[in-house]
């Protein structure tokens, strides 16, 4: 029976010594597995975008703004549609440009107006 006691408390120390050295770990940095990354910011040229621009597959015509692969330069989304309106400018040109709480319909009949000089 004191054998069986004995055993115990020797399993309690190692068990609480692991904790004990777990807690220090944590609170002094140590512990690799544990640590975490900081998220590095992508770079200040344009390098980071063409790596995915030369990386991406398309075999029709891949929108340089989004990325998206369609067929033709103006079926190309707009990179943010729930704050941006596509317009259709003629020629297969088409922009995007800022809703700006106008109602439906609001921005391209800017656009018009300001192609026409009357904006």
């Amino acid at each position: 029976m004191q054998l069986l006691t004995l055993l115990f408390a020797v399993i309690g120390l190692i068990g609480g010594a692991h904790a004990q050295f777990g807690f220090f770990d944590q609170m002094f940095g140590g512990g690799g597995q544990q640590q975490q990354q900081q998220q590095q910011n992508v770079r200040s040229d344009s390098s980071w975008y063409q790596a995915q621009y030369e990386g991406a597959h398309c075999s029709n015509y891949l929108c340089p703004g989004t990325l998206s692969c369609v067929h033709f330069p103006h079926h190309c989304p707009c990179a943010w549609e729930a704050v941006e309106d596509k317009s259709e400018l003629g020629n297969g040109i088409a922009i995007c440009a800022s809703k700006g709480g106008y109602g439906a319909g609001e921005t391209a009949r800017k656009i018009e107006l300001a192609r026409k000089g009357l904006l």
